[in-house]
């Protein structure tokens, strides 16, 4: 028998980014030698009953359901957690905490979250997992910097290894065609939907690109996160709906809320002329989705968080300033009526994604966990 990993993390049947970047780096390292195969999954209270991988489920709060989990953890030769806030129970997501107490095998935690200007309870949070860590990984080159300017840890734990993207088909065998047979160009925008996801500021750009023909459709797809749902129902998609009538673009805006497994999102990225990312956040160190859209070797239009900035360095995009329609619309504007635009982004994307595809991604991590179990038995 191999190693055998544990993780801690949402996990599908929910739909999260966090869940989905577990759940393919779970698939990506199980292989000869290595055994990924307890998942502790982190619930709501609600999700309870919910399918569930090999494994424990933690419920939010649950402080025995946390000392079981660790008991199960315990007999992993090493554990991957990924930490966010939101996902742990206590003020700031502190229970993690105790997870990571009760733990006596190695452990790496992936940081999703760095925050610049954290809240002072925050910042200890935050450094009480690095201090807990035997390994710490962020996903950025900004996350690392941000991690070592603001936060009193000991960065000799903190490695850098990159948001892991599907290996699909060469751009050059996708092309940028459309999706409608009369030739319409596709902007596309996915992912769970919520206040700070920006979509006013695209359903804005929208209505400034008339003389763009064929008129291009803006495609907005993704459930509404379902925090968003039980806190204030769809509110934000009806007042997206609202703004789009007002403006005039009601023909040429849709949302598209069907969720879709692996396979389908790959069909649906695959169809968009470019990816549009108009977020609101500043903070945003890692975005999945981004990764993603690059990865498959798609123009991207961004706001100027550090992901953004960072990836789309390269060429692969246009980063904008936040809440700036006008400045969406002109970016929208080159990469529509310039093929040649289009076609020079898609190669550069190809080359700035080369080692991020999750084979690649798990060869790192089983590295960096073949080093922490044998720093652990020299200790």
């Amino acid at each position: 028998m191999g190693v055998q990993l544990g993780f801690v993390s949402t996990y599908p049947p929910t739909q999260c980014g966090l869940a989905t970047f577990t759940a393919s780096l779970y698939e990506a390292m199980t292989g000869p030698g290595l055994d990924a195969g307890v998942v502790v999954r982190l619930l709501d209270a609600e999700l309870v009953h919910s399918a569930t991988p090999p494994g424990a489920q933690l419920v939010m709060d649950d402080h025995p359901g946390i000392e079981a989990s660790a008991q199960r953890l315990n007999r992993c030769d090493a554990v991957i957690l990924q930490h966010e806030f939101g996902v742990y129970g206590g003020r700031d997501g502190e229970d993690v905490l105790r997870l990571l107490a009760q733990l006596r095998v190695p452990t790496i935690v992936v940081l999703h979250t760095v925050l610049a200007n954290p809240a002072p309870h925050q910042r200890t949070v935050l450094e009480a997992v690095v201090a807990a860590a035997d390994a710490v990984v962020t996903m950025t080159l900004a996350a690392h910097n941000r991690l070592d300017a603001g936060y009193a840890v000991d960065m000799s734990k903190v490695s850098i290894i990159a948001h892991g993207a599907p290996a699909l088909r060469p751009p050059a065998a996708r092309a940028l065609r459309p999706r409608f047979s009369d030739g319409t160009p596709i902007v596309l925008t996915w992912g769970l939907l919520g206040p700070g996801k920006g979509i006013e500021w695209g359903i804005e750009a929208m209505a400034l690109l008339s003389d763009v023909q064929p008129a291009p459709h803006y495609v907005i797809a993704g459930k509404t996160h379902p925090k968003v749902v039980a806190r204030e129902g769809e509110a934000y998609r009806e007042g997206l709906t609202v703004r789009m009538r007002g403006l005039g673009v009601a023909t040429s805006v849709r949302f598209d809320a069907q969720y879709r497994d692996a396979a389908a999102l790959t069909e649906l990225v695959d169809s968009a002329d470019v990816v549009l990312l108009p977020y609101d956040s500043t903070d945003q160190v890692t975005s999945g989705v981004l990764i993603e859209a690059v990865a498959a070797g798609k123009p991207v239009v961004a706001t100027e968080f550090p992901h953004a900035v960072e990836l789309l360095s390269g060429g692969a995009g246009i980063v904008v300033p936040h809440r700036d329609p006008v400045a969406i619309a002109a970016a929208l504007h080159r990469i529509l009526t310039r093929r040649d635009v289009a076609a020079s982004m898609a190669a550069k994307a190809a080359a700035t994604t080369a080692q991020v595809h999750w084979p690649a991604i798990a060869a790192q991590y089983r590295q960096l966990v073949g080093r922490v179990i044998s720093e652990g038995i020299a200790a």
